[in-house]
Parts: C-alpha cells; structure tokens; sequence
C-alpha cells in the first residue's frame, strides 16, 4: 500500500501543487497540504498562495500589484516577461489571450483581486481539480491530493464506470474521488474572493480546421519546433526515443539542432518483420552528432510485466500500468549517460493524423471526393458495403449516441467501420463484470446523456479531441512515473500550440487512404531527411503484448486473488481468474482486460481505509 504525500518517494514524479485564496480560513486549510518537505509560495499578504512539491526548474513566478502570477511546468517565459503580463492584469478573464500563446505544457494560476484563476492544458495533460476543504474551495493538481485533505474514498459508481472499455466523454473526465470535482480542460477554474463560489471560464476553443496542407504545414513545423526548444533551450543532456517512425524520429532531429546534446534510444521489436531497427539505423545515419544506443530487445520487458509491484501514487486508474515497465525500463540508463529529460513521439498520431470520422460529414458537404476517398479506406481497412452505408447514414445526435450505448453494455463489439465514422467507439463490458456494476454504468452513462454535448458538433474533430484527451490521461500518469524514475519525460506533440496547428489543417488533406501522415511529412520536409520521410506504417507491438499475457499469467492470478473491485461487488473473480489460467482466449488479445486490471492496480495503491468491502 502507498504512503500519504508525506513520504511518497523521493523523485519530482509525485509534484504537486494546491492553490489557495488570499484568506485566513484558507490559510487554515492550507495546513492539511504542508507535509513536510512541501514548498510554498504566498500572496503578498503572507498567506499561503501554492503549496506543494515542484522541482526548482518548474515554477516562473511574478507579482505586480494586486496581482499574482505563476507558471508551473515547461514554458520559455521569465519572470520579467511575467511581470510585465502582471502589471497590465486588469481582470482574470484576460488572461485566455497569454494562456493561448505561450509555447509548452503548463498550469497557469494568478491571484487578483481576492479572486483565483486556475487552469491546466486543453490537451488534458495537467489538469484541475477542486474541492471545499473546511468549507473554502481548494484548487490542485491532483484529485487525490484533495482527496487526502477531505479523507474522501472512491466513488463505487466512477469506479464502476472505468470499467467501460473504452469510457466515453464526459465520463472519462470525472475525479474517481467523493467531493473532489474535476474542471473541464478546456475551462479555467475561477474562485471568488469569498473563497466559497467557483465557476468554470471557457479560455480554449479548438479552431476551424480550415487551412491547405500547404498553409498549415509551416505553422506545424514551427509550432513543433518551439515546443522541442522550450524544452531543450537551456543545453544539457537530453534523450530521445528513436523507434523509427515519424513522429520519434521528427522529435531527434529537432532536438539535434538545439544546443543540448542528444541520446536516441532503439528498442528494436521482438517481431521478426518489425522494420523499426532498419528505419531507426537509417535516421542515425543522418544525425552524426548523436549518440544512438540500440537495446537487446529480448531485454525489453512485455506488456503486463510486474503489475503487482506498481507503487507510484496514482490520482485515478490508468491503463498505462500494462506499459509501465516498457516505458521505464530504459530511463536509468539515459541518467547514466546524463539524460536531465527524455522527449518522446508520443502524441503524433494523435494529432498528425486524424480521424475517418470527418468524412461523415464530408460525405454530405462534398459527396464526389468523399465517395471517391471512402473507396480508399473501405480497400485499405476491409469495410463492408453494408456497414459503411449505414454508419454514413447514422445522424444521431452524441447524447442519443450515448443514451443508446447504454443499452448495449454486453453485445459483441461493433464493427471497425461503425466506430471508425461515427461519434467512437460505445463503451462494452464483459462477462467478469457483475450485474450491479453494470447497473452503476448504464445510470452513469444514462445520467451523463441527458446533458452531454459533444466535445465538437462534427464527430471527426470530436473524436479527434477524445482521443488527445484519453492519451494525455495515460501520458500525465507516465510522466510522473518518468520523474520518480529519474528521468522526465516530455511529448511535445501534445502541447496545445502543436495540437492547435495540427487541428487547423483541413481534414481532407491530414487523413487519406493514400498517404501515410501527409501533414507531418510535409511539416518536417528539410529537418528530415526525405529517405527517412517515406516510411508509410509503424510497428503493432502486437506479439509483445501476446507473449506478456502468457509469460505473466501467473502475476495475473495474483492480481485477482483477493481482488479489490472483487470485495467491492464489481467483478466475479472466479471468472477472472479462470480467464488467467488461459491467457489465449480469443478476444483477450484486443486489450479488453486493460480497464480492469487500471482498476484493480489502482486500488492496491490505496490505504486500506479507502478501499471498504461492500456491504451486502
């Protein structure tokens, strides 16, 4: 079981920071978040204004007047250029303008007034929640540093909705924890001066997807290159994954030209017909200058290695846990080498490609084309006549979507092509789920519909904003991990500056069956070498994750031997760990127990007063 805030770890992976308002009732409050060794930051009053634990590279600070401002996490401003902001801050609401031009990945908090703001990323990769503590409203950075505070446990009911496979939005955005609320990305969190009223503030809005590949490739490029120099500016040693795709591969050279020096890192696959070694070998041979060190990939851990030994303090279940081991491994060894922090190509296919789903309205706006590329698609992904047809036809609105999905927890998964053009995929549960849990989630989703908007009416830039924000779910839980580990981790591509110029190229030229990734082709066309440019797949991992379901059944047993979600009514162990003696089942290779096993790794991270048996 994790310790408390206190004593959890020594890395800068479990930082944290809580915000309180200029008020003695939240200073009282703010005791119950001074563990020892925590930081703080104060108004001009005295009273505590941040309290947490941060590394001294993260937080820019400036005070003008009656206003306050800090930075937390990476951005290239200074103090002075803060100030000058500070001095000029007339009102909370005016600082969308600076959140949506700063380079990076950051929390912005300010004071004024009395009155708080405090925000995170639109990509979701730092986010906000709050809570009353002692009766005042209490700003931070993590659901479960609130949920220490108040001594709340997890909601058996969010708990029951994790188990969805996938879960949808809004759901997936809602704190695990009782009385801890979770602010939407796209919003500021605003308190009062009375330290008591909140209201969310829309700060971010994704833009029209209306320029030419040709307009838009340059701001991509230039968008990619200030998030790799915010984080490479000041020298050092830095590495770099170099799996030989694209987006890993962007990420090296950009870095080469930065005055760091650079360690890429190959893990070659286990899979004879992985080509990434080759492509990997090929972009090394361009970049002279950095050191490239390839491992033994038979030393690369699998897929579910040492799930029973995961410590890290996690705010909400993660089905990054499978992964941890693969994404850590190799980090002690770039601290050897001097690594200070490890980029990544994460996010690329997030937001380089894009999804089919546009061509949904495409199909209605300019039938011709979208006939003509929907041909495409149905020869490269092995659409059926059929189904293709009456996923086009498909108008529901999200929340019918939604409120329909509801009704349909248990049937066999949908066809590619109906998650592919439609609003996703409906969330599933499978045969170890119990009735009462299922129960839990159609309330929950049947709840959620009757209000639910999408996150944009076109259900291609929708799904395109659902899936950045379950990736950063996964990617903010892994940073973490990477700096108790050592080394943090950073993906540029998913700062909000990247994913704003990706999103503003039209769709029609970012997605086609004919072109592998034309944006970031063309975007990184003379940083890149054109030899390294026309790659045109990536690898699955799929044995990977086949050969990690055999080789650790047995820690798989373990894990459903006196089950958490098993003593809370959720699951029907038996039937889990029958599952576990049988690690090739068909179906268990398409990740459906991935939410499970997030669930149930999180609660054995909990202290055992928040994880009650359920009472029958």
């Amino acid at each position: 079981m994790t310790a408390s805030h206190a004593s959890a770890g020594t890395g800068c992976g479990d930082a944290y920071f809580a915000v309180f308002t200029d008020r003695e009732d939240a200073a009282a409050a703010a005791r119950s978040f001074a563990h020892p060794g925590a930081r703080i930051l104060k108004h001009p009053s005295g009273r505590p204004w941040l309290v947490g634990q941060w590394g001294d590279q993260e937080v820019v600070t400036a005070n003008a007047g009656p206003a306050s401002l800090a930075v937390v996490g990476c951005c290239p401003i200074d103090a002075t250029e803060l100030k000058r902001h500070a001095e000029h801050l007339r009102a909370l609401t005016e600082l969308d303008a600076l959140a949506r031009s700063l380079p990076g990945s950051f929390h912005l908090v300010a004071a004024l007034g009395g009155g708080l703001r405090v925000q995170g990323t639109a990509s979701g990769l730092r986010l906000v929640f709050h809570a009353a503590v002692d009766g005042v409203q209490v700003a931070a950075s993590r659901a479960d540093v609130l949920a220490e505070a108040l001594g709340a446990e997890p909601d058996e009911e969010r708990l029951a909705v994790r188990l969805l496979w996938p879960v949808p939005h809004p759901l997936l955005e809602t704190s695990l924890w009782r009385d801890v609320a979770a602010v939407p990305s796209q919003d500021a969190l605003m308190v009062a001066s009375d330290g008591r009223t909140v209201r969310y503030s829309r700060w971010w809005t994704p833009p029209e997807p209306v320029r030419t590949l040709a307009d838009g490739a340059p701001l991509v490029r230039q968008a990619l290159t200030e998030a790799v120099d915010a984080r490479t500016a000041q020298g050092g040693t830095v590495s770099c994954d170099l799996s030989g795709g694209l987006d890993s591969t962007s990420m090296c050279f950009l870095a080469s030209q930065s005055p760091a020096k650079v360690v890429a890192s190959t893990w070659p696959g286990r899979d004879p017909a992985d080509t990434d070694l080759h492509w990997a070998e090929l972009a090394a041979k361009h970049l002279p200058d950095v050191e490239h060190v390839v491992w033994d990939a038979d030393a690369s851990p699998l897929v579910y290695d040492n799930l029973l030994a995961i410590d890290d303090l996690l705010d909400e279940p993660t089905i990054g846990v499978m992964d941890r081991s693969r994404v850590l491994h190799h980090l002690p060894a770039m601290a050897e080498r001097g690594s200070r922090l490890h980029l990544t190509g994460i996010g690329g296919d997030h937001v380089a490609w894009c999804s089919e789903a546009y061509y949904h309205r495409l199909a209605r706006t300019r039938p011709l084309f979208a006939l003509k590329q929907l041909r495409g698609f149905r020869a490269l992904w092995q659409w059926p006549l059929g189904t293709t047809v009456r996923a086009l036809t498909d108008s529901r609105p999200y929340g019918k979507w939604l409120a329909d999905s509801s009704n349909h927890l248990r049937a066999p998964l949908p066809a590619t092509v109906t998650t592919s053009l439609g609003w996703g995929m409906p969330p599933r549960l499978f045969d170890w789920v119990t009735p009462d849990a299922e129960r839990m989630a159609q309330r929950a989703l049947r709840g959620a519909a009757v209000t639910a908007r999408p996150l944009h009416p076109d259900r291609g830039l929708h799904a395109d904003l659902e899936q950045i924000r379950s990736g950063t779910r996964i990617i903010r839980q892994w940073d973490r991990m990477a700096a108790k580990a050592g080394v943090p981790m950073a993906s540029p591509f998913l700062d909000d500056r990247v994913i704003e110029a990706c999103l503003a190229v039209r769709p029609s030229e970012r997605v086609s069956p004919w072109t592998y990734k034309p944006l970031l082709t063309e975007a990184m066309r003379g940083i890149v070498p054109e030899a390294c440019l026309r790659r045109t797949n990536k690898a699955a991992a799929s044995m990977d994750a086949a050969d990690g379901l055999r080789r650790h059944r047995a820690d798989l047993l373990a894990l459903w031997e006196d089950s958490r979600l098993e003593h809370l009514g959720l699951v029907d162990g038996n039937v889990l760990r029958s599952l576990a003696q049988r690690p090739s089942t068909p179906g268990l290779r398409d990740a459906i127990l991935y939410s499970t096993i997030a669930a149930e790794v999180w609660l054995r991270g909990l202290s055992p007063t928040r994880t009650r048996t359920r009472t029958r």
